[in-house]
């Protein structure tokens, strides 16, 4: 044998050994999914597919309040008037989903929000600021409040519930301040800088009415699903909420994507704030109070983990939109608000509970 013919040798032995070691692993995957029962079947596919919970629990929900409620559930009016309900939360959902997906959260989305509103409201109605000026004052402060929240968290190393929790009362007190209290009527708004409300407005399709505030929810969930599936920022974030140190490790710059993560929900936020506008059709210094925990049930329901780097940015949306389904099948068959808000509680720790059942495959 010729010295030559010695590395192809090597070459072909490795070859047959990683053959040889695949095709054993092979054999033991398949003898462990022989052995796997419907519950670790339905279990496992559901680790790998953690959107489909909130899928199923939709369409159970629209099944059993559409047999309950009959055909008043079904109307076109009232499913298009549970999207208009669910945009602001669902924008709000957004932004929070960004977030937890980092292992964080942030308490602060729906101060954001409002103060952002009262900032737009103010500069076009009361100060005289062209209205396209105000709303890009108002994305520029919501995109540097969510950069505070990151800063806050990455430089100075402190917990995001912590500093979110007292980013809250800064930015309520700051929008106390500014509206003096006090809410922009509607017909002012109509007067002076009618564009505040175009979110607010409805068009016909299929015998429904939407609201262009419906939409923009849509395009918001499908502007941060391909950032956060098709581009490299998206993976880091994914890599950063499931392990920080890992990812450090990895050559990711964990601070800075942080620090993007949270501008980006103030952003988000922002676009909220003009949409809330046209919802409501004021702006009100107290509106969306419980924002902050009407986005964190979204988004649990919505199959995304609170520790972090697992979930889908669609799930929260189909959270939101469980919620709705759940407030109107209620209503519509007569149940008080009390426990509607009762169920939406249970909601919310069966989803929990889910999630750590869904987990325990990568235990």
């Amino acid at each position: 044998m010729t010295t030559t013919d010695q590395p192809s040798a090597a070459v072909r032995s490795r070859q047959s050994f990683e053959e040889t070691l695949e095709a054993s692993d092979r054999r033991v995957a398949e003898f462990e999914a022989r052995n796997q029962t419907v519950i670790e079947r339905l279990q496992h596919f559901l680790h790998g597919n953690p959107t489909m919970v909130p899928v199923i629990v939709l369409l159970v929900s629209v099944i059993a309040f559409g047999f309950v409620a009959g055909d008043r559930f079904f109307s076109a009016f009232n499913l298009s008037l549970i999207m208009q309900q669910v945009s602001i939360i669902g924008i709000l959902a957004a932004a929070q989903s960004l977030v937890i997906l980092t292992a964080g959260i942030d308490l602060s989305v729906a101060a954001i929000m409002v103060l952002m509103s009262v900032i737009m409201g103010n500069l076009a109605v009361s100060m005289g600021v062209p209205a396209p000026i105000a709303i890009l004052i108002g994305f520029v402060g919501g995109t540097a409040a969510g950069a505070m929240n990151g800063l806050l968290v990455t430089r100075l190393k402190l917990p995001p519930f912590i500093t979110t929790l007292g980013t809250w009362n800064i930015f309520f007190a700051l929008n106390l301040w500014l509206s003096g209290a006090q809410s922009i009527r509607s017909q002012d708004i109509d007067a002076e800088a009618p564009i505040l409300k175009l979110f607010g407005q409805n068009f016909g399709m299929f015998g429904a009415q939407f609201s262009y505030g419906s939409v923009l929810m849509v395009l918001i969930f499908g502007a941060l699903w391909y950032m956060l599936n098709r581009t490299a920022w998206g993976r880091h974030v994914y890599a950063v909420g499931d392990d920080r140190e890992a990812a450090e490790l990895a050559g990711i710059r964990t601070n800075r994507i942080l620090v993007s993560v949270y501008a980006l929900a103030g952003l988000v936020c922002a676009l909220g704030a003009w949409a809330s506008i046209g919802r409501v059709g004021s702006v009100s210094p107290q509106s969306f109070y419980e924002g902050n925990l009407q986005s964190i049930t979204a988004v649990v329901i919505g199959g995304i983990s609170l520790f972090g780097g697992r979930g889908s940015i669609m799930g929260p949306l189909i959270g939101a939109l469980i919620v709705g389904v759940f407030q109107s099948g209620l209503r519509l068959v007569g149940v008080d608000v009390l426990w509607q808000v009762f169920a939406i509680g249970w909601l919310i720790i069966i989803a929990v509970a889910i999630d750590q059942w869904i987990r325990k495959v990568s235990a």
